[in-house]
């Protein structure tokens, strides 16, 4: 069970600084009166017209063909049972959150006061004019069956019950690549299910289309096994799989049995029972979070069992988010009228494929220390791979089309799949990966201000997330009091290290090693004593220099240039060069905006331009964003030929050599970066494709004034500054950064810390 103070801050997030996690925005500008008569009166009444007479381009004009009703009564939510639909309201807006980041769909979600099937079908059904498509969510069974299947019968847009059909494709791709690995066919394997549910029942009925046998199948509920005849506990979806044999328990059932799916409750399988299953078993074990069998006593029993679950820190999780925003995304795209048998299957295949495939190197960084190779380990794809909203929506559209419910057929696939591609940056969540390797990889991080409230605030993230092992700077005692203050659940003793570099038996080997280094700058010893003994951002770096700490973060006080100009005095430039940079990431509604150098180079040259240009296309990379640089200017494609011009055009001149890999131009106004359409009209053969999202400014102030601007004027989230070119991993935070701020910087310095180790 989560503890306390977990619970407190799960209420927090949905109470601050906004409740709940939802909000609508207009897609259009609303800033004077002829956009007030376009959007409304008079001039909405054109569009009406157009779709009254055609209602099949009311996706053209309207949020119909990108919006998605999630629709539940709160009969059976998560593990809470019949809640009602006003407690579920959470849990529904959480899925609308998975629908937008993965996949760019809008989501309304919709609780229903109502058991009644029929009255439920009704009020949902004369929704229909509203939506795209309709995800029906924690109904229990059977009357989820029900009102599914009349849902289907009544309306013309796709109808997707994910409890059991998104559960269903994950784990079909799942048995599909593990019957692939272990060479067995779905015709001829034998299933013990454990769990006769919505979720079960659908997985069984889509293993069915796909070759399984009925007379295979034994089915178990809290009774037993569902047999021919029996009438306990019974109903007609239990029925379907009511076959003619003489077993009656789950020992009876799984003798060489070829796979084993739970979807029932922890303790229903163990090693003695795996023992009897036939060689090479599939388990998946998908009960949450306590499977029906632990992975470590299925493989004691039987080393050759193939295992999933539904649990993130295993191998191969069973989880509906690889699924059903992506199901979604092909289905409005292509107008489906319907999510039948061809798409589920096309869907099944496009997952379990992609693992056949040689990961990206975004996937093998974010998931560092597992073999991303096809095999009992690797079945399905991670949920942040970033090729399922490509491969997924691409195969749903396709196996629409050929089955004849697309009602907006799409020609141009290639041109399909550039647009799913558009989505990835956009839509997934930015720093997870990096989270995911800071996570495997944890490193000793120094953090120049300890007694800060906001780090003090972040480190509990940092702990709780398991990114870093924290190192803070300050008085034990002012520490220790801020932590009750603040209501952490920090354990001083085993979760921090504190050093306080105040304390009178501070060890000389500090200042030593920090007079060494900067002795023949003018720094006399005294000097150098003082200094390590009473500046936090010079231990701190000395740490690091001294390999005590992997790596340090400092900023939350002070000027970012008196910070590193105290760090730049003892560690050295990675470059011959001695260039240093700063790279910022913003957070848009549209996806990331990588902008440099706003706070180390304040007049850049040219070459200076070239290296922080370098600097900021790796820096996108390590988030799997291809990158499409902008150098900017007050010129645009030759209107000025000043030295700032000539600066940024030669630099980009010089990048397209350096980086033919690279989408790079300019020098260019930030308009035609941002809208390539004006872009075309002022030069047609510029080598951006789309908008750019890096943007390289000519100087400080530019880099400074537009970041500042754009989050002022959006509600863009900061990821930076990341400073590039420094023989150590040091990192400077800005003073406005938040406690997720810091954490993301964490995240970003202990990935980093890995990277070099791999690379050195």
């Amino acid at each position: 069970m989560p503890d306390r103070d977990f619970r407190d801050s799960a209420i927090r997030y949905h109470t601050d600084p906004t409740p709940g996690k939802l909000a609508i925005r207009p897609t259009k500008p609303l800033a004077n009166k002829r956009d007030l008569s376009r959007a409304y009166s008079p001039g909405v009444a054109y569009p009406c017209e157009i779709i009254a007479e055609h209602p099949e381009r009311v996706a053209e004009m309207t949020a119909r063909g990108n919006l998605v009703a999630v629709v539940t009564n709160g009969t059976a939510v998560l593990g809470l049972g019949n809640i009602g639909p006003l407690a579920s309201k959470p849990v529904m807006e959480g899925k609308a959150v998975l629908f937008k980041k993965f996949a760019h769909i809008d989501v309304f979600d919709i609780e229903v006061d109502e058991t009644d099937v029929d009255k439920f079908v009704d009020i949902v059904a004369s929704l229909e004019p509203t939506f795209g498509g309709i995800n029906l969510e924690d109904i229990k069974a059977p009357e989820c069956f029900e009102i599914e299947r009349k849902l289907r019968d009544r309306m013309n847009i796709p109808v997707f019950h994910d409890d059991q059909h998104g559960t269903a494709i994950v784990a079909a791709a799942a048995i599909y690549n593990g019957l692939r690995l272990v060479n067995k066919n779905i015709e001829d394997i034998k299933l013990v299910v454990s769990g006769a549910g919505a979720a079960s029942i659908a997985c069984v009925d889509l293993l069915v289309s796909m070759g399984l046998q009925k007379a295979n199948v034994r089915m178990l509920d809290r009774t037993g096994v569902i047999y021919a005849g029996r009438t306990e506990g019974m109903n007609k979806y239990k029925e379907a799989y009511a076959v003619a044999t003489t077993d009656r328990t789950i020992e009876d059932a799984i003798t060489d049995a070829d796979l084993f799916m739970g979807l029932s409750g922890p303790g229903v399988l163990n090693g003695d029972l795996v023992k009897k299953m036939a060689r090479d078993p599939l388990i998946l074990a998908m009960s949450n979070p306590t499977p029906e069998i632990m992975p470590e006593e299925a493989k004691a029993a039987r080393p050759d069992a193939i295992l999933a679950t539904g649990r993130s820190d295993y191998p191969n999780q069973v989880n509906n988010v690889l699924c059903f925003p992506f199901m979604f995304r092909g289905a409005l795209d292509c107008g489906a009228t319907t999510i039948n048998e061809e798409m589920k299957k096309a869907a099944v295949k496009a997952i379990a494929d992609l693992v056949h495939r040689e990961v990206t190197e975004a996937v093998v960084e974010a998931y560092a220390g597992e073999e991303l190779k096809f095999g009992p380990d690797y079945l399905i794809p991670k949920p942040f791979d970033a090729r399922l909203i490509e491969d997924v929506p691409l195969a749903v559209v396709k196996a629409a089309m050929e089955s004849g419910v697309a009602t907006r057929p799409i020609e141009d696939m290639e041109a399909y799949r550039n647009k799913l591609h558009s989505y990835v940056s956009g839509s997934r969540l930015f720093m997870q990966p990096t989270i995911d390797i800071a996570r495997k990889n944890p490193a000793r991080i120094a953090y120049a201000e300890g007694e800060n409230d906001d780090v003090l605030l972040a480190m509990q993230g940092v702990i709780d997330e398991k990114v870093a092992k924290p190192i803070l700077l300050g008085r034990p005692s002012v520490i220790e009091s801020k932590i009750t203050k603040l209501g952490l659940r920090i354990d001083i003793e085993n979760d921090i290290e504190i050093m306080n570099i105040e304390a009178g038996d501070l060890e000389d080997k500090y200042w030593r090693h920090y007079h060494r280094k900067v002795g023949r700058s003018g720094m006399s010893v005294e000097a150098a004593k003082t200094v390590a003994h009473t500046n936090a951002t010079v231990m701190a770096g000395l740490l690091v220099d001294m390999g005590e700490a992997d790596g340090m973060i400092c900023g939350k006080v002070g000027r970012f240039d008196r910070h590193l100009k105290h760090l730049s005095s003892f560690i050295n430039s990675s470059r011959d060069s001695g260039v240093v940079s700063s790279v910022c990431a913003l957070l848009l509604e549209d996806g990331p905006l990588i902008i440099a150098d706003p706070f180390v180079n304040v007049d850049p040259s040219e070459d200076e331009i070239v290296t922080i240009a370098q600097d900021a296309i790796e820096y996108a990379k390590r988030f799997d964003i291809e990158p499409r640089v902008a150098l900017l200017s007050h010129s645009n494609f030759g209107t000025y030929e000043d030295a700032s011009a000539l600066k940024m055009k030669n630099a980009a001149a010089r990048l397209r050599d350096l980086r033919p890999d690279v989408q790079i131009d300019g020098e260019m106004h930030s308009l035609s970066a941002l809208n390539p359409e004006m872009r075309a009209t002022i030069f047609e053969d510029n080598q951006i494709e789309g908008k750019a999202n890096v943007l390289i400014m000519p100087n400080m102030d530019t880099a400074s004034i537009a970041l500042g601007l754009i989050r002022s004027l959006t509600e863009a989230r900061l990821v930076g500054p990341f400073l590039c070119g420094l023989e150590k991993p040091v990192h400077i935070l800005i003073p406005s950064v938040s406690g997720r701020g810091i954490l993301n910087m964490t995240a970003l310095a202990v990935a980093d810390i890995h990277l070099r180790k791999l690379n050195d």
